[in-house]
């Protein structure tokens, strides 16, 4: 392999490497009805290279960001 081979794939590979890693730590942040789903979407997630387009167009916003309670100040 030469370099301008090694740089193509690294410049294919990289940005869904990122994308995978994002689904995940986004699945991982949400709140699914059940932790059967979440887990189910967190398999998907990581499915290199489709995992996180599955994801984005179908399970992106069936989970719901935890909300935090608010802070009362004394």
């Amino acid at each position: 392999m030469n370099l301008k081979t090694i740089t193509v794939v690294l410049t294919i590979c990289i940005p869904f490497f990122l994308l995978t890693v994002w689904a995940i730590v986004d699945v991982a942040q949400k709140d699914f009805a059940t932790i059967k789903k979440k887990a189910l979407w967190g398999v998907i997630a990581s499915i290199p290279f489709i995992g996180f387009i599955i994801y984005l167009i179908l399970g992106f916003r069936k989970g719901k960001k935890p909300v935090e309670p608010e802070q009362s100040t004394k």
